[in-house]
């Protein structure tokens, strides 16, 4: 089986965001291991208008070239891990925008989340996990959360996320279990492209 490929997706696009700090603070993790390999998708680099096909993209492509590319990006992955920003109890919409925008790409692939703000993005990544669920991913359980202490912290340079304890722990849990469904659910694409 060849080695999985794994999005961190990137899930804000506003000037000055945070979001790229637990994105590469995560991808450096995630690179030091051998199962799987990463790369960070960022949505600046897949500027998607609101949705606004004629269809859903669970019956069809996107008339869209952007979108057709956004689409193809995702294809490309075997398991997501999504950086994930707090707006008003709920995921930015840019991120659920580009859910939106892909259906059978996600299908059957699994869904991990290092969510960040005052209640460490939770609400979010609640949320976020029911539009998994109705897009055919695998959310998995173990997430991290950087709650409002430690993301001022980092925020205003005092810290670095690699160097609170905590937080690397949870990563590291949720990497393990994260990489169980990617080999479980990659295994089972595979066989099921046998057929």
């Amino acid at each position: 089986m060849s080695k999985a490929r794994i999005g961190i997706v990137i899930g804000s696009t506003r000037e000055g965001r945070f979001a790229e700090k637990p994105a590469n603070w995560i991808y450096d993790l995630a690179s030091q291991r051998d199962d799987f390999a990463v790369e960070l998708v960022d949505l600046r680099d897949h500027p998607l208008p609101f949705f606004e096909d004629l269809a859903s993209p669970a019956y069809g492509p996107s008339p869209n070239e952007v979108v057709r590319a956004w689409q193809e990006k995702v294809a490309s992955l075997d398991g997501y891990i999504f950086t994930v920003a707090e707006y008003n109890r709920g995921p930015t919409a840019v991120l659920k925008n580009a859910l939106d925008y892909a259906y059978r790409e996600w299908n059957n692939k699994p869904a991990a989340f290092v969510g960040y703000g005052g209640t460490g993005g939770a609400r979010a990544v609640e949320q976020l996990r029911l539009h998994a669920v109705e897009l055919q991913m695998a959310p998995i359980r173990n997430a991290v959360h950087i709650l409002l202490p430690d993301f001022l912290a980092v925020n205003s340079g005092e810290k670095m996320l690699s160097q609170i304890e905590h937080l690397n722990k949870s990563a590291a849990d949720m990497l393990d279990q994260f990489a169980w469904w990617v080999r479980a659910l990659k295994a089972a694409r595979d066989d099921d492209g046998k057929k």
